[in-house]
């Protein structure tokens, strides 16, 4: 019997010609991330090892983005224990407040996480690479120290759904809206310690912007990785950023699956996930009209320079609803000079938003966007639990950036169609 993608990955970083789902394995990583709020205990953690240095300083990111620029003297000491500690030990991939990005946006447009590499992150979207065919998961503070001091980390190999997405979509559906409809479909559990992989006709059409919003969202599903097979999409993306190599991999033919899911996507609309739980979507048309008090582009799941223009485009010429909050978050610094260089950041102040330096700030309910009580939001970031962007009285819808563009406008939560009609 053949073997998955990620069971491929796996085999080649644990030095094994064959892998089942089930087995416990130690695997090389080619990455390790953490960020402001984890990497200070991992840090921790790193020193009680006894180690005098890291594994590999070119194989380990540190990127300060949850609490940055700092918002008060507890996250500007977290930031500090990075700095420190990546000056001791030459971390290549250090990245301040200027120049570092949304993690999740940031690895993959600077090429240092790649198509078969074995990524770990304390980060539970750290998933998110798999759209470029890695294998890449989330790790807790202990285990990113272990993997800082040994270059590898210990995986259960895990079993593998298959989702297969057939159809043509309709307008203004995309990665978000096809990740929404899944975890609606087979809930926050459906997937628990399994990789999703993303297959057929309509996934071959998206852009690498809707993947990595499909993968990011794997965690959601309570997956383990969430994965794509590399393709021409993807060559693209790699080839004029890579700063490595890499390797394709592909699953076999008679590769096992846990089951197989095929969606029909002509029938899916542009989704809403209501509170409290990301499995709580539906379509559009069945949201009714829910007022809104803010809303939010951007986050590792919807920052790209592809979700803003999605926005911009329902955005241009209109004005936010007087009674309305609109923030938008460039994912990383590129992003948001792109933004600027094709007019999209005017096209935002113009309507009325705040657009913010790169941060995950509200999505966690960090900074730059905190909910009060009985507030409620359309945000295009990834979780919408009990108090995640603030008060726990208030609420978090999530959607695609084109939902969200369109709410800003209306003052309730509004299918782009409507709004791009009014403004013919």
């Amino acid at each position: 019997m053949g073997m998955t993608i990620t069971e491929k990955i796996l085999a080649k970083h644990a030095g094994r010609q064959k892998l089942e789902a089930g087995e416990l394995i130690n695997a090389k990583v080619d990455m390790v991330l953490g960020n402001d709020v984890t990497a200070p205990l991992a840090i921790q953690e790193f020193e009680r090892i006894g180690v005098k240095t890291v594994f590999d300083p070119a194989k380990i990111a540190l990127v300060p983005d949850h609490f940055t620029p700092n918002k008060d003297i507890q996250s500007a000491e977290q930031a500090k224990i990075m700095r420190e500690f990546a000056r001791r030990h030459d971390i290549v991939h250090y990245f301040e407040v200027g120049r570092m990005g949304i993690e999740h946006c940031l690895l993959p447009e600077l090429g240092i996480v790649l198509p078969g590499h074995v990524v770990i992150g304390a980060d539970s979207h750290t998933c998110t690479y798999g759209a470029l065919g890695a294998f890449a998961t989330g790790v807790g503070s202990t285990d990113m120290a272990a993997a800082m001091a040994t270059g590898e980390a210990w995986f259960r190999v895990p079993e593998t759904i298959l989702f297969v997405y057939r159809g043509e979509l309709k307008p203004w559906v995309s990665g978000k809206d096809l990740i929404l409809y899944t975890i609606g479909l087979i809930g926050v559990d459906g997937a628990r310690y399994m990789s999703m992989e993303f297959t057929g006709e309509a996934i071959e059409g998206l852009s690498q912007d809707a993947r990595f919003t499909m993968a990011n969202m794997a965690i959601e599903a309570g997956a383990k990785n969430g994965i794509f097979i590399p393709d021409a999409v993807t060559e693209n993306y790699v080839r004029q950023r890579a700063k490595g190599n890499y390797e394709f991999y592909v699953s076999d033919p008679d590769a096992h699956y846990k089951k197989v899911i095929e969606i029909d996507v002509s029938g899916i609309e542009p989704q809403v996930a209501f509170p409290h739980l990301p499995e709580n979507a539906r379509g559009i048309g069945d949201v009714g009209e829910v007022a809104v008090d803010q809303v939010v582009i951007g986050s590792c799941t919807n920052g790209r320079i592809e979700d803003l223009e999605i926005a911009a485009s329902i955005l241009q010429g209109k004005t936010v609803a007087a009674n309305v909050r609109l923030i938008v978050i460039p994912g990383t610094q590129a992003i948001y000079l792109e933004a600027l260089n094709q007019g999209l950041i005017e096209i935002f102040i113009n309507a009325g938003a705040a657009v913010s330096t790169p941060t995950c700030g509200p999505c966690l309910g960090g900074h730059m966007g905190i909910l009060a009580k009985g507030e409620r939001a359309v945000a295009t970031t990834n979780r919408n639990f009990v108090g995640r962007m603030g008060h726990p009285e208030s609420e978090v819808y999530l959607s695609g950036p084109a939902v969200a563009a369109a709410s800003a406008v209306t003052g309730y939560i509004t299918s782009p169609q409507d709004v791009v009609k009014e403004g013919a």
